[in-house]
């Protein structure tokens, strides 16, 4: 039976954690694989994820950065003799031993950002630029070593077939699914109800988000028409650009328009996507857009990026802006706002774009691709 260990030491929150989750609650032990999973100690609702999935939780390798770094040099290569595994399988972007003895490779490519030099230049020097060129050499040598490398949308192997060239494994084109919750009608929740009608961007607030744009862009909807509609944005707020964000609202008085709500439950976000009057994504640097997936599902008008991947994974069922236009925002924004049958026909074209993202095929062909990795078929 082939041994796949799978490495989510750096599953600690966010999309990490809902990749690997959607993988192992849709494992369905394909090709009578053996899975072991090692994840972080303090992600104690895994342990009942799937019970087909063996866990190893090692405590030092939980403490931080610098313990996981070490454990994974020192233990897992004997680990992974000890289990006899056939692949060794990081989900989250990075080979993390190169000691793999004769077991074969898998790496998922997660982050785009590192390879993207023109968003990489919208953040301040200083930590966070340095950071992201420490990512980009350390994922580029993952990339070109590993025997198979999941892409998870076709924008992200054409930038990696371009920056890299010739890479040693095969690749495969594996996108995101999208809980089928996202999907499921929710109930008008108190949390949304105190807003009353409203638009809506879910995203953490970071440069390449372009919450300042959307901003403006509000203003001068507010400018132009007498607008009762607030402006919501709901996504993690513990960044510098925050800060400009919040003093932009200030500056153009609209602390009454617009509600920085911050992070929200995972389990309320279909709710509040669902009762939106328009949701915006306006991210200029994506490799699989998950939010945007959400939205879709949700039934409403998209108003999308049309950076891609956006128009991959859209395609005809969203009207498309610059995100770095708050003039263009504001059009049709406008034009949305004012036309109740045009946000009716693009709701549901944005309802049956999402049916074709659904976790049971993301995973059944990612366990089928490290499966057949493992026989080295």
């Amino acid at each position: 039976m082939p041994t796949v260990v799978i490495d989510g030491l750096s599953a600690l929150q966010g999309g990490g954690q809902v990749y690997l989750r959607s993988l192992f609650e849709h494992f369905k032990g394909q090709d009578d694989i053996r899975l072991i999973a090692i994840l972080p100690f303090s992600v104690q609702d895994f342990l009942n994820c799937n019970p087909q999935i063996e866990i190893i939780s090692p405590a030092f390798a939980s403490r931080s950065i610098a313990h996981r770094l070490l454990w994974s040099k020192t233990v897992l290569p004997r680990l992974l003799r000890k289990c006899q595994a056939d692949v060794l399988f990081c989900p989250g972007g990075f080979l993390s031993t190169k000691d793999t003895g004769h077991c074969k490779t898998a790496v998922t490519f997660q982050n785009m950002l590192p390879f993207s030099p023109e968003e990489c230049r919208r953040f301040p020097l200083g930590y966070t630029r340095a950071r992201l060129r420490l990512l980009r050499r350390i994922q580029a040598a993952s990339f070109c070593r590993a025997d198979l490398l999941i892409f998870i949308s076709l924008y992200a192997k054409s930038v990696i077939d371009l920056t890299l060239g010739k890479r040693h494994g095969d690749a495969v084109v594996i996108p995101h699914g999208l809980n089928d919750h996202f999907r499921t009608p929710a109930p008008l929740s108190a949390l949304v109800n105190q807003f009353g009608e409203y638009v809506l961007y879910v995203s953490i607030l970071d440069p390449y988000k372009a919450q300042l744009e959307v901003v403006r862009a509000w203003h001068g909807v507010c400018y132009r028409r007498s607008t009762s509609e607030k402006l919501l944005l709901v996504g993690p707020m513990d960044t510098q650009y925050a800060n400009r964000v919040r003093a932009l609202i200030q500056e153009l008085k609209l602390d009454d328009r617009v509600v920085l709500l911050g992070n929200i439950p995972y389990a309320d976000l279909p709710a509040v996507y669902q009762h939106a009057k328009v949701n915006i994504f306006a991210s200029s640097c994506e490799n699989c857009p998950n939010i945007l997936l959400e939205a879709l599902a949700a039934g409403r008008p998209v108003l999308c990026s049309d950076y891609q991947p956006m128009p991959e994974f859209a395609g005809n069922a969203v009207r498309y802006f610059d995100p770095y236009n708050p003039e263009q925002l504001a059009e049709k924004l406008i034009d949305l706002l004012d036309d109740s049958a045009l946000r009716t026909d693009l709701g549901l074209r944005a309802r049956a774009r999402s049916e074709r993202f659904h976790w049971t095929d993301t995973a059944d062909k990612t366990w089928n691709a490290l499966a057949a990795l493992a026989r080295g078929n």
